[in-house]
């Protein structure tokens, strides 16, 4: 048996390929839409993908399976579980085949046995892989968003980002049944998640890429809690903002994703004409550093850095529904396309063009006055929260702000500061916060293009501040 895990960063994803080297077969479960990184991997290995499939409906990326399967003529297994409410809609038209509880399919000499597991999601499958080469019995299991290191699929999502209103605790309920049932699975079993530390899809997942039924048995908090009422409470206590993106992704491939056919790199934009759409209003995304946003920018443009969390913010932030372009640092030669594959990976394709950083040389010698972000450090911060003088909102999460915040800091977490920037006083500077000053300069950003002048970013977020010896606020939890 031959099995191979690819690891997406920015979305802290994982999908596998699994094949059988006797019968030159494989399967591909869970891919996204950079569908020829597994083809790459099949032809390396010698392979020809003859199946696709996935463990549930994704909520944080646009899956690839169906154009996966579109492309090689493979046959698509999809989960029948989950009610009318919750199946494939494309299913039927693409010929594939449903399977639920106990069906078992083969790629050569390798079988996948399909176990419901609804928690996360009512359709929710995991896969038992048995090498029947060599082997009677399961070496692993696929758990998608169902099991992870260290952590279970938090429960929460229909209902805060597909808005299934109450649907919280039953889910809860769900995935409390399906642990106990997966706890009679032999301990040796290897544990293959979908997901690693950073993704919005659990709250403390380790960056560990695999474990075992025993190990999670034994250091899981969740196998921890044998009582359902308490497991419930726990599960859905301080978990993180999904992002907006998320009802949209649902949404998409519930209904079936387009196929992409490939990630089109958007037409250089002259410097001047970049210049005069900022102007007019378009919506234009610097990606370039912190650091250098905050020491630079055109009016008007919103700072999304190049960065790991790239994808999540522009899901967070860039409407689905509106051209936007880039502006992306010259002197880094790939990262326009790594920037166009980012945003496909969750349905961005609206870009109209892009820029180089050198359009802003251009601005500033054409007599635009670049602006910047002013920055100010925890003890004068201090001085002037005493004095009565700034305004501070603190961009992190809800569960972060719990944890520890500033005292007289007001809590906007930064997916939702657009929506309520008219909320903010005009009166008085503004000072935003987060863990170390990213998100509060995306903050800064958004507020100074939405008319806020008097913005003002915490030097190195709270992080300083606990550091100068300051004090903290923490909030007790809700009972």
């Amino acid at each position: 048996m031959i099995l191979q895990r690819f690891y997406d960063e920015k979305l802290a994803q994982a999908s596998y390929l699994i094949g059988c080297a006797a019968a030159d077969e494989g399967l591909i479960i869970d891919p996204n839409r950079d569908v020829d990184q597994y083809l790459r991997a099949a032809e390396a290995e010698g392979l020809r993908i003859s199946a696709v499939t996935e463990t549930h409906i994704h909520a944080d990326f646009v899956s690839g399976a169906r154009e996966l399967a579109h492309r090689l003529g493979a046959r698509l297994f999809l989960s029948a579980e989950g009610g009318p409410d919750w199946q494939y809609q494309f299913a039927q038209g693409d010929g594939a085949t449903l399977v639920g509880h106990g069906d078992t399919f083969s790629i050569g000499n390798v079988r996948l046995e399909v176990v419901h597991t609804p928690g996360h999601t009512p359709e929710h499958i995991a896969l038992l892989v048995t090498d029947t080469a060599g082997a009677t019995a399961p070496m692993g299991v696929v758990t998608g968003d169902f099991v992870f290191v260290g952590d279970v699929g938090r429960p929460d999502l229909l209902e805060k980002a597909a808005q299934v209103a109450g649907a919280s605790e039953g889910a809860a309920r769900d995935l409390f049944r399906s642990l106990q049932a997966f706890k009679s699975l032999p301990d040796h079993l290897q544990i293959w998640p979908g997901h690693g530390a950073g993704s919005a899809c659990g709250k403390s997942m380790s960056a560990v890429p695999q474990s075992t039924v025993g190990y999670e048995r034994l250091f899981n908090w969740a196998f921890d809690i044998g009582e359902e009422d308490a497991f419930v409470a726990a599960v859905l206590a301080d978990q993180p903002e999904p992002p907006k993106y998320f009802a949209q992704m649902k949404t998409l491939n519930r209904a079936g994703p387009p196929p992409l056919g490939g990630f089109t790199r958007p037409p250089r934009i002259d410097d001047a004409r970049i210049i005069d759409l900022i102007r007019s209003g378009a919506l234009v995304i610097d990606g370039r550093s912190k650091q250098e946003f905050s020491e630079g920018h055109h009016p008007g443009t919103v700072n999304i850095p190049l960065t790991r969390s790239f994808t999540t913010w522009a899901g967070w932030l860039i409407p689905y529904d509106r051209e936007f372009y880039l502006i992306v640092p010259d002197r880094d030669a790939h990262a326009l396309d790594e920037a166009v594959r980012d945003l496909a990976m969750i349905g961005l394709e609206n870009v109209a063009g892009y820029a180089g950083s050198s359009a802003l040389v251009a601005a500033e010698a054409n007599g635009v006055a670049l602006e910047r972000i002013e920055q100010v450090d925890a003890r004068r911060l201090g001085q002037e929260l005493e004095a009565g003088t700034v305004h501070v909102v603190d961009v992190r999460g809800e569960a972060e702000w719990n944890a520890g915040h500033i005292p007289q800091a007001e809590n906007i977490p930064l997916g939702y500061l657009a929506d309520r920037a008219d909320e903010l006083p005009t009166d008085r500077p503004i000072v935003l916060q987060c863990e170390t000053g990213g998100r509060s300069t995306i903050g800064a950003s958004l507020l100074r293009a939405r008319g806020h002048r008097a913005v003002v970013n915490l030097t190195g977020g709270i992080a300083t501040w606990r550091e100068a010896g300051l004090p903290v606020t923490a909030t007790p939890p809700a009972h």
